[in-house]
């Protein structure tokens, strides 16, 4: 989803709905990550719509010990230049958020 169409659909929220909240917040385990969200009153209750920009992967690696306890770990290359947008919806469901399932 780009940056403008983002926009429209905050505008769109905004004045069709009852805004409670809307923010952003930073990914801790992904550099430059972020995520944008706003909730609202909709007729089929409480919604969340979420957009989160990561860098791209540019590639992984795994690595790991041979030996009893030794630690394993995924290492992930992010590119400087590329991002990718995810969009998400949520509605809560007895106090918890549960994604919406989108037809196939």
């Amino acid at each position: 989803m780009t940056d403008a169409k983002w926009a429209e659909v905050l505008d769109q929220v905004s004045e069709k709905f009852d805004v409670e909240d809307h923010g952003k917040y930073e990914l801790e385990d992904v550099p430059e990550g972020m995520v944008e969200y706003i909730e609202f009153e909709s007729p089929m209750g409480k919604v969340r719509l979420e957009r989160t920009t990561t860098p791209r992967v540019e590639s992984t690696k795994a690595t790991g010990g041979s030996k009893y306890g030794a630690g394993s770990y995924v290492e992930k290359v992010y590119s400087d230049t590329d991002v990718v947008h995810t969009f998400s919806a949520f509605r809560e469901v007895d106090g918890e958020w549960q994604k919406f399932d989108y037809p196939a």
